[in-house]
């Protein structure tokens, strides 16, 4: 103690207080905890102060204050998932044959974040204090790679072809191993629980195991999150997925063609992610579980947005991207119910996710205020590019890639709807890109019209889209979802048009693409007008118009609209060249039947007659 003094004394006679003390804390554990003490109680910066003028019995009274031992206190309390604490119960992980012995349970996004700071290439806090994550070489889902046990229980069910494509159990089982054995190598794990659909009837309790914080941040945002009390009597799971995304399969596996696998087993309730970070394939996992689910149940599962007016009519928005639906479905005037998974259910409609998962390619405030507002603490940015200096985003760079994206919590959006249930739907709306100028701005269906667009899904890519794109090229995605559709598309299209007439639904056809020309010609339909075209559907107006029958493709078509152009409703006198415009629905037409042709076997004959001409 006394040596102690005069050091520091001469320290404070030199000015070099701080220098004596960087010394002595390396050579004596005595001067550390007197350090500590002195810093916790403030002396030291009076020290300091008063270097001049202490003399050396009140700094050696002051030192050996601090260096009493202080009465016991209670350890300071932290939250359960505090990131220097592993609060999981192991037994739940070690039952599956994973031994890691830090994992973090459904850990708070504070507790993610830090987690994915000190551990992941490419977090970073952004100037919104939203999470920036790098989800590596694949930066989008890998379809292709999808694979569905082929087992007896499910086997007849299921579709099978391109979108579903077999694997045996075998395989399946030394994937599912060889993602158990990547995360045994892991020195931290995350586990999520939570719920996917908001109709505690109809809902799954999904659990995800994984190796990377942010993948836990995106579940976090995408699944229903449980109360404490659910989460205390969670229980087992009715399906688990295990991403190993960061460990490739085995290419000399029989099924697997690349380093990319995204398995299934319905029998197992299991999802196995080897080959890709990318956070979009647990969310599609369990959409396409609730697909196989949810229509043995006479529930129809749907790839669309939903919305509510204040009078509690809910309207359905089916769209691929690119298309408007979740520009259209975000409306000030209605309560968003979800921006892309929900099911129809004899008590009306529901959200499966507990969030949102949105294109951030050219993000404003100005085109889409609800999402851009979203973007805060808790958000999760993925593959975007940012000013690691300033923390701000361009969202117009898309150097990494196209397809960059925000996942944040349904409850960020102030107009939501909460829990995210519905009625029964009074409106369904098919959006389509046409982007050869030939489909109306809006046309009613009929069931049987409204069966063949669902079933076929139609948009259209434009040139300059992608590489060797030159000229309007069609897409068809049956039931507006196809990679997610595990049944035949007729069993959706049968689920729909029995809703639809058992509630006395109306269904539109509404163009958001071109007019007056195709891509290169005319002119995209302007937002102002489809918004019309809606609010026109929604107050019931358009139901009581007077139609026209469109030829070729036999649409009504109303004569006038609120608030639109009547001139632009019918797309032949839009074009100043009708030999040109004849030659073009021609195309489209037949483009329409030649895709239909994969379906005509599961089809009824009004089905098949809704065709084009």
């Amino acid at each position: 103690s006394s040596d102690l003094f005069k050091l520091y004394s001469s320290g404070i006679r030199q000015g070099t207080c701080s220098a004596t003390l960087g010394i002595m804390a390396s050579r004596t554990a005595s001067l550390r905890s007197m350090v500590r003490a002195l810093g916790r109680n403030g002396q030291l910066r009076q020290l300091h102060v008063s270097r001049h003028v202490a003399d050396k019995a009140t700094a050696r009274q002051i030192i050996e204050g601090s260096l009493k031992v202080s009465a016991t206190k209670a350890p300071a309390q932290f939250a359960a998932d505090h990131y220097l604490f592993e609060d999981a119960d192991i037994k739940m992980l070690a039952d599956l044959g994973i031994n890691t012995q830090v994992v973090q349970h459904n850990a708070s996004p504070g507790t993610l974040y830090n987690e994915a700071l000190f551990y992941e290439k490419g977090s970073a806090i952004l100037s919104t204090g939203a999470l920036a994550a790098f989800s590596g070489a694949k930066t989008g889902r890998s379809p292709l790679d999808k694979r569905v046990v082929d087992e007896p229980s499910t086997s007849d069910d299921i579709w099978w072809g391109s979108v579903n494509i077999k694997l045996d159990a075998q395989t399946f089982r030394i994937n599912r191993e060889r993602a158990i054995d990547y995360l045994n190598t892991r020195e931290r794990l995350y586990v999520f629980d939570g719920f996917a659909g908001w109709d505690p009837a109809y809902r799954l309790k999904i659990r995800v195991i994984t190796s990377r914080a942010y993948h836990a941040l995106f579940m976090h945002n995408m699944l229903i999150r449980p109360t404490e009390e659910e989460l205390r009597s969670f229980g087992e799971p009715d399906y688990t997925i295990y991403n190993a995304g960061a460990f490739p399969a085995n290419r000399a596996t029989e099924g697997m063609t690349s380093g990319t696998s995204v398995s299934l087993n319905f029998a197992s309730k299991e999802v196995v992610i080897l080959g890709t970070e990318y956070a979009g394939e647990m969310k599609k996992g369990v959409f396409t579980i609730m697909n196989y689910l949810l229509p043995k149940k006479n529930i129809l599962s749907m790839h669309a947005s939903a919305n509510e007016g204040k009078d509690g009519d809910v309207s359905i928005f089916f769209g691929l991207s690119g298309t408007g639906k979740t520009t259209l479905s975000a409306d000030p005037e209605r309560a968003l119910i979800g921006d892309d998974e929900h099911a129809w259910t004899n008590d009306g409609v529901f959200n499966i996710e507990g969030g949102c998962y949105a294109k951030a390619v050219g993000l404003s405030r100005e085109k889409e205020p609800e999402i851009f507002d979203a973007i805060r603490f808790g958000t999760l940015l993925e593959n975007v590019v940012f000013d690691k200096r300033t923390g701000e985003v361009d969202y117009d760079n898309v150097s990494i890639t196209e397809n960059t994206r925000v996942s944040y919590p349904l409850e960020y959006i102030p107009n939501a709807k909460l829990p995210a249930v519905g009625g029964h739907p009074s409106n369904i709306v098919m959006l389509t890109c046409d982007a050869f100028g030939v489909l109306p701005p809006v046309s009613k269906l009929t069931p049987s019209q409204a069966m063949y667009h669902f079933i076929s899904g139609y948009t259209a890519k434009v040139a300059g889209t992608e590489i060797g794109v030159t000229e309007p090229t069609a897409t068809f995605s049956a039931c507006f979802g196809a990679p997610f559709m595990v049944w035949h598309p007729a069993k959706y299209a049968e689920l729909l048009a029995e809703k639809m007439a058992q509630h006395n639904v109306d269904a539109w056809l509404i163009n958001t693409g071109w007019t007056g020309g195709a891509h290169g010609q005319g002119q995209r339909m302007s937002l102002k007008d489809t918004r019309a075209i809606i609010d026109a559907i929604h107050s019931g107006d358009l139901a009581k118009a007077e139609y026209e029958n469109f030829p070729k493709f036999n649409l009504k078509v109303p004569k006038s609209c609120p608030g639109v152009d009547s001139k632009i409703l019918m797309p032949n006198k839009t074009w100043s060249d009708q030999a040109e415009f004849d030659k073009t629905a021609e195309k489209l037409a037949a483009l329409f039947k030649d895709n239909f042709k994969k379906f005509e076997g599961g089809c009824s004959a009004d089905i098949l007659a809704a065709s084009p001409e």
